[in-house]
């Protein structure tokens, strides 16, 4: 009887230590569900104001835009394309990991637990609202989720309140399976905001998608105009078909894609509109998707830099361009380049996102091809490269040049305005670098001695490529044969018959452009204006 009474005392004790910790563990998931619901009414409320409203990419649009220029640097060179994707992951991560914090703080402050829901929340109204294109009404996807978790975590943390143990009646003994907390009343609080939280997701989803379909169709049912002025065929031999050389044109899905969006924007064609306005423009424009169609229509090869681009890097590609003349709509505006009295050197194209970018009034007036494109290696722009339209200008860096999804172009000065990339450290003018990249073979490769075709591409948009130079372990240069020339705004192919021997290698290359300038060999890092130095690539020889 003794024992029976000691392992029944040891029992009862272990039951409020098993209770508490299972409280904790539901609490933990309290806040995770209370996080839940607020993403998923968010997200909801975003798709009737704006999808780029919700919680997520308003918080991670303004990280972006308050992070460093070498963080951002790491992340483009380490994670490429997926930078974004790995940024909205780490907000999810520490999202999840508040949640479960103020879940279990709500185990003992159940008010205090819902304010801070309510704080995170006004962070992210404070970073929808303030975003450039921000506007009032994108506070209230961050509020009103943040009101409703608020809301669900103070039910369930109430449900996780202590309850004191119902007496037994005389002569019975404790009850063995009491909890101490209403378990059942929570399990059905929790399922039900986890489903209704769900259902708002859901429906989030097919609101954003039904907003969005406009511009699909719109794209879908767009018919790309026969251009006046048709590029020329691309002459034969400008494209050497050695293996493992990247193509002349880069199809559009290999196109390389560097831009802050964290949600791709979806323009309707048909309501797309473009302001031309500010100093010295005498005739402001406004103009629509078909005012573009019915104006003379070029068709250009051009080749895109990112100022990110590590030597030998990735992003840098070229495509056959369809749209209209930008120096057309300027002069159309009355506006004047500075070296005919225009007061006005600087454009800053806007985008629906916020973007701002800063481009020569000079260079976009000077004759060059720069263009308001709408068209992309044969097919409408996809709606990653700016659909419905962007801007194109031959021999500048992406930054100070290449806006996509454009609604709007200020004329101004660069002493008056800073656009985005130069507020984070870059230059405000940086023309496009004479580079070099070998292709083939890769780094490290492991090849057999014998005739090795060392290949790669070289650029310097609108001055060209005369030379390119190749040179093993540091030892005399050798001329490349070069591929045929398309025009001056686009990269030139290149190939070397090397004749490889045994051994450990290092192979460098380097290019002349058109006006004979020769590349640089003094490294230097992508900020302000774009990386310097020869391509490199080791391989072994047996």
């Amino acid at each position: 009887m003794t024992e029976d009474r000691e392992d029944s005392q040891q029992a009862a004790a272990a039951r409020p230590r098993r209770s508490r910790w299972a409280r904790t563990a539901l609490a933990a998931l309290s806040g995770l569900i209370a996080g839940f619901c607020a993403l998923a009414v968010a997200e909801l409320v975003a798709a009737v104001v704006r999808p780029e409203a919700g919680p997520v990419t308003a918080v991670g649009s303004a990280v972006i835009d308050r992070t460093p220029p070498a963080v951002k640097e790491f992340a483009v060179q380490n994670f490429g394309t997926a930078d974004k994707l790995v940024l909205q992951l780490g907000i999810l991560v520490l999202l999840a990991l508040f949640a479960v914090v103020v879940g279990v703080l709500a185990l003992r402050h159940r008010w205090l637990g819902s304010a801070a829901v309510l704080v995170f929340g006004l962070v992210g109204a404070v970073a929808a609202a303030g975003r450039p294109e921000g506007a009032a009404a994108d506070a209230l996807p961050s509020v009103v989720g943040a009101v409703v978790a608020a809301g669900v975590l103070y039910l369930l943390a109430g449900r996780l309140a202590p309850v004191p143990p119902p007496s037994p009646a005389a002569g019975e003994k404790e009850t063995e399976g009491y909890d101490a907390f209403d378990r059942r009343g929570f399990v059905v609080a929790a399922t039900a905001a986890a489903a209704a939280s769900a259902g708002a997701g859901v429906l989030g989803l097919r609101l954003t998608s039904s907003v969005q379909s406009g511009a699909t169709a719109s794209r879908h049912n767009l018919v790309l105009p026969v251009p006046e002025s048709a590029a020329p065929a691309i002459p034969p031999g400008a494209d050497l078909r050695v293996r493992g050389l990247s193509s002349f044109i880069t199809p559009n899905k290999d196109f390389y894609r560097v831009d802050t969006a964290l949600v791709v924007p979806r323009v309707n064609a048909g309501t797309w509109r473009l302001k031309i306005h500010g100093k010295g423009v005498a005739r402001p424009l406004e103009v629509t998707f078909q005012d573009l169609l019915r104006r003379e229509i070029i068709e250009r090869d051009i080749t895109l830099a990112c100022v990110s681009n590590e030597v030998g890097g990735p992003y840098v590609g070229n495509a056959r361009w369809i749209g209209v003349r930008l120096a057309d709509l300027l002069r159309e505006a009355g506006v004047r380049p500075p070296s005919k009295g225009g007061p006005a050197d600087q454009i800053v194209a806007r985008s629906v996102d916020g973007m701002t970018i800063g481009t020569p009034v000079e260079t976009a007036m000077d004759g060059r091809d720069a263009m308001l494109a709408f068209g992309m290696n044969g097919e409408p722009l996809p709606f990653e490269h700016g659909f419905p339209v962007r801007m194109v200008v031959p021999g500048l860096y992406g930054y100070v040049s290449a806006c996509k999804w454009i609604k709007d172009i200020e004329l101004t000065t660069f002493a008056a305005y800073d656009a985005y990339w130069v507020t984070q450290s870059w230059a405000q003018q940086a023309p496009i670098k004479t580079e070099s990249r070998i292709d083939t073979p890769r780094p490290f490769s492991s090849l057999k001695a014998g005739t090795v075709p060392v290949a790669g591409v070289a650029w310097a948009q609108h001055r060209g490529i005369s030379r390119v130079e190749v040179r093993v372990n540091g030892g005399p240069w050798h001329p490349a044969r070069l591929a045929a020339a398309d025009n001056r705004d686009t990269w030139r192919q290149w190939v070397w018959e090397w004749p490889a021997t045994s051994g450990n290698h290092a192979l460098e290359v380097r290019a002349t452009d058109g006006t004979g300038a020769t590349q640089t060999g003094e490294h230097a890092g992508t900020v302000p204006n774009g990386a310097t130095g020869w391509h490199s690539v080791t391989v072994d020889v047996s």
